[in-house]
């Protein structure tokens, strides 16, 4: 059955420009893999997942196609882009996105915490846009610092129900009763493609891409002396603790959904997403989420302390005993929780704060990390977006003190960080918004992938380890990608 009927679709319709309109239908027989190849594999088009987490993480999917309008960030401008037209607004970029979210926003309602709403990436220099912060570094990418889409039609499966809310969005105004026919029709259609087959990969065991050698944009000896000239700032007082990253870039040529199924399966993770954008297209399997808001509740789960994965379960006892001992490790967590905490204090009623989970280990397919949980409530007069600027970058990929941090990892990184260490997700028209932070994360554009990693420095570490550490949360997408890269190893060790 179509909902909402007509009549409460036009009355929603008076107040805002688009409502969403939408039917239920069993799905036991599709995955959200399949949904995606049958309808949504196109340009500007997403999917997110959580393929590991069970129903506290995951138990929605969601899939989108049909762009209605693009907001971007470039260089400290933005730009609205609809109906073929792109328009550079005059407000300051985070302005123009609040005014954005408000003139679209719509009243809440029962059902998944999606129903709609701007969905893509914010990259890390977005931060500049939040705080004052020095030139960065150079910016070889040249991608947009945000991209965020409204798409007409969306998709969301449940996986415990094993059903399928396929919904469009109507217009409101003047054109509501069109509107809601074309919605109507549109909802239909999508119910009767139900029923074509999907596209698959090839099946003939021939990779549907190639990648080739990684290259770092550091070698060696540079990441270790970035490392030594962190630690003579700790030891100053400037900071406690800095996140520096290596990037890996390799030609790459092919299917970048069939890297998102094998990543998907090699690497289940909360956080899964594939966005297929005109410039760019990103494929990642993040452990972490930035903040999520949901009724006016906020969690935030800040992930700091990492070792590899044991080749044998007793290896992997050895090293979780080795983890939750690690001085230096709980330490660092400890200190990254607190700068979570006064960042969601800066939006969180009074006395609302609490800490369900602390220094909890979580394991995944290539390490280990120790993981805590924040919950909060929304103050008054506080919104998603609000909470969402207070946590961004997260201090697990910048450091603390969190500006401080930032204007070093300007100083000792020789390139833009670009989506890398921002933030994939979703801004809902209801007000809720889920998160996560773009690591793990394999950036296409241009003929190359590039794969980034950090580590986190502070007062007594081993700057070889930590360059270790880099490849080691690298290997797995190393891994996806069909290169392991040993041969790369001596030509960066210079």
């Amino acid at each position: 059955m179509i909902q909402p009927d007509r009549q409460t679709y036009l009355e929603l319709a008076r107040r805002v420009p688009y409502v969403p309109v939408w039917a239920e239908v069993l799905a036991d027989t599709e995955t959200p893999i399949s949904l995606y190849l049958r309808l949504a594999n196109k340009p500007d088009s997403f999917l997110l997942e959580s393929v590991e987490g069970g129903e506290r993480l995951g138990r929605y999917s969601l899939i989108g196609f049909d762009p209605i309008l693009t907001f971007t960030i470039r260089a400290g401008k933005a730009y609205l882009t609809a109906r073929g037209q792109t328009e550079l607004l005059l407000e300051k970029p985070v302005a123009a996105l609040r005014r954005l979210m408000a003139q679209l926003s719509l009243p809440p309602v029962v059902g998944p915490r999606f129903c709609g709403g701007l969905v893509g990436y914010l990259g890390y220099d977005l931060a500049r846009e939040i705080e004052s912060l020095p030139g960065h570094a150079v910016d070889d990418l040249q991608l947009p610092d945000t991209y965020l889409t409204l798409h007409r039609v969306f998709l969301i499966y449940d996986h415990v129900l094993r059903t399928v809310r396929v919904a469009c969005l109507g217009r409101g105004g003047e054109e509501a009763a069109a509107g809601y026919e074309e919605a109507v029709t549109a909802v239909r259609r999508l119910l009767q493609a139900f029923d074509r087959p999907a596209r698959t990969c090839r099946q003939d065991g021939i990779p549907p891409f190639t990648a080739g050698p990684w290259q770092a944009n550091v070698t060696r000896r540079e990441f270790i002396q970035g490392v030594e000239k962190a630690k003579e700032y700790i030891a100053a007082g400037d900071i406690f603790q800095v996140v520096l990253s290596q990037r890996l870039s390799l030609p790459f040529a092919g299917d970048t959904l069939a890297v998102y199924r094998r990543l998907r399966a090699l690497n289940p993770s909360p956080y899964m997403f594939y966005l297929n954008l005109p410039e760019v297209k990103l494929v990642g399997a993040s452990p972490e989420m930035l903040v999520r808001v949901e009724g006016g509740k906020i969690d935030y789960s800040p992930i700091a302390g990492t070792r590899p994965r044991g080749r044998t379960p007793r290896e992997d006892q050895e090293l979780t005993r080795e983890l939750l001992a690690s001085e230096k490790e709980r330490a660092e967590h400890l200190m990254l929780l607190d700068l979570g905490r006064n960042d969601i204090g800066r939006v969180a009623a009074p006395g609302s704060i609490q800490v369900p989970r602390q220094m909890v280990v979580e394991y995944y397919s290539h390490v280990m990390h120790l993981v805590s949980s924040i919950t909060a409530r929304l103050a008054p007069g506080k919104d998603a977006l609000d909470a969402l600027l207070a946590c961004f970058p997260a201090g697990t990929v910048t450091g603390a003190p969190k500006v401080r941090a930032m204007e070093i990892i300007a100083e000792l990184e020789p390139t833009a960080r670009g989506p890398y260490a921002g933030a994939v997700g979703y801004l809902g028209l209801h007000g809720n918004l889920d998160t996560c932070i773009a690591i793990r994360t394999i950036t296409f554009t241009r003929g190359q992938a590039f794969v980034q990693a950090g580590a986190g420095i502070v007062a007594d570490s081993d700057p070889a380890g930590e360059y270790e550490e880099t490849l080691n949360k690298a290997r797995a997408l190393l891994q996806v990608l069909n290169t392991r890269g040993e041969e790369n190893y001596a030509a960066n060790d210079r």
